[in-house]
């Protein structure tokens, strides 16, 4: 009887180490380790310098683009593309590439943790007024806390809609760290290069000037008004921007498509927003296109940035019955940015000792964790990352380590192997939910010689932000009217 109440006792104890859902501070054993495919990475870096320098067939058939969803009347769907699918590169080689991409992701969590800085302080935009001269737009330079994810182009995900009624095709930077939908548009007293025609108002019948009392025109952070008409900026921290006419404008996603969208014409446009036409705003504020079309929830899958596949952003789509859920929670001193309900991290199995003070909003507004679609390199404070890479480095001592690379401390040579075996990295969130990360999400090479990188690092501001690269191969789902997060691997 004793013996085997004992083997009871184990065989619930291993039901319970299996499950994916656990609490307290035990850990599965299944998620200890994963294995890196390392041949399958480098080759992929070559890859981004194979493909051919015209833009790709398939991206010019725009029925293939973006469609509408047809098992459900009432969603929108369309595709979504990384940037090396929409233009290539003109970096000789990877490492240079990477160094590039590291600077403008830099550039992007100083915008947000600028903006949520500025937000906290109490600061108010509307002091801060573009100067005009004539007839045309001139742009005083400020640091403006109206940051977006473009900074520095640093976005890494596009999507093509139609603008205007007939639409025109364009492709537009997809950003959770900004509300505000621009488009560049003739007439331009300054416009950026981009992959298609500028928008042509003169040749929309539903493009409409929004006034200074409307609604919309009020909830802009720096407006201004001419002849009763509403005027826009929108400044980001390297010093691009967007000026011109804030209207209302017709969106196509696919067959559907959506009226009176309030967005800006930008008329006046500085910046490196890699050949995309302007901007689609998904943060959480009234002025995003989410919070326009009224959805319940909408959700992205982030292929690798270095592929040239698509996948989907979908509007008022269900929540994958399989996703591992957790709290959506919003700032009361900023309502643009997604903050998550991250309860602790783990390394090879083992809870770290990081207490949840760490990942939590204070009274004052700041702290916290953001998912955000524009930052590349999840950022931790020092503290938590810090405790992170040591575990990670403990759990890598047989491996053969290298020199750092720009903002990576904890580098390695994998120049000899083509796979490895490595510590499995996991976020914890409340109710015991575990979400396990593939290895190519925390080890990213930096070049095509073997070089890897995790691709984590510590930050001075109190936001800490989980960017693209841990996000890539899941299907990330914003619940609004439930206030839940879902994640869902290998669903792109």
């Amino acid at each position: 009887m004793w013996l085997h109440s004992l083997l009871l006792f184990t065989a619930a104890a291993a039901l319970f180490l299996a499950s994916p859902f656990v609490d307290s501070r035990a850990v599965p054993q299944t998620f200890a380790t994963t294995t890196l495919d390392v041949s399958a990475s480098i080759q992929n870096t070559l890859n981004v310098f194979s493909v051919q320098t015209e833009t790709t067939p398939h991206l010019l058939n725009q029925q293939s683009l973006i469609s509408s969803d047809s098992s459900s009347s009432s969603s929108l769907s369309l595709q979504l593309h990384s940037r090396t699918s929409v233009r290539t590169t003109s970096h000789p080689d990877y490492k240079s590439l990477t160094s590039a991409r590291l600077d403008r992701d830099s550039a992007r969590v100083r915008s947000l943790s600028t903006r949520l800085d500025l937000a906290v302080k109490g600061f108010s935009t509307s002091d801060l007024k573009p100067l005009q001269t004539g007839s045309e737009f001139a742009v005083e330079e400020i640091q403006s806390p109206i940051v977006s994810g473009t900074s520095q182009g640093s976005g890494e995900y596009f999507s093509r809609l139609g603008i205007g009624n007939p639409p025109s095709q364009v492709y537009m930077v997809l950003d959770t760290g900004s509300d505000v939908n621009w488009v560049q548009c003739s007439p331009c007293a300054d416009c950026y290069q981009q992959t298609d025609p500028i928008f042509e108002p003169t040749s929309s019948s539903t493009y409409s000037p929004l006034t200074c009392g409307t609604k919309q025109c009020q909830s802009l952070d720096l407006s201004e008004c001419r002849n009763n008409t509403c005027l826009y900026e929108v400044s980001y921290g390297d010093g691009s921007y967007t000026v011109g006419d804030f209207v209302t404008e017709s969106i196509t996603l696919g067959s559907a498509s959506v009226n009176n969208i309030a967005l800006g014409c930008g008329h006046n446009n500085e910046g490196l927003f890699i050949g995309a036409a302007g901007l689609l705003g998904l943060g959480g504020g009234s002025l995003s296109f989410p919070s326009q079309i009224n959805a319940t929830t909408f959700s992205y899958c982030l292929v690798d940035r270095d592929s040239d596949s698509a996948s989907t952003l979908e509007f008022d789509s269900p929540l994958s019955p399989s996703a591992v859920t957790a709290p959506l929670l919003r700032n009361h001193q900023l309502d643009t940015f997604y903050y998550l309900g991250l309860t602790g991290l783990s390394v090879g199995g083992e809870l770290l000792e990081i207490p949840e003070s760490a990942f939590k909003i204070d009274e004052s507004g700041n702290g916290g964790i953001i998912v955000d679609s524009g930052t590349a390199i999840t950022r931790l404070q020092a503290d938590s990352y810090t405790a992170l890479r040591d575990a990670f480095v403990k759990g890598t001592q047989k491996l053969p380590s290298t020199d750092g690379v720009a903002l990576f401390d904890t580098c390695y040579d994998f120049s000899s192997r083509s796979s490895v075996e490595v510590p499995t990295v996991s976020f914890h969130f409340p109710d015991g939910k575990t979400l396990p990360l593939p290895a190519k999400n925390y080890l990213i090479p930096v070049d095509s010689n073997g070089t890897f990188c995790f691709a984590f690092a510590p930050t001075s501001s109190s936001l800490s932000i989980i960017g693209n690269v841990q996000q890539q191969g899941t299907r990330v789902s914003f619940d609004l009217d439930n206030s839940l997060i879902g994640f869902s691997l290998d669903k792109c």
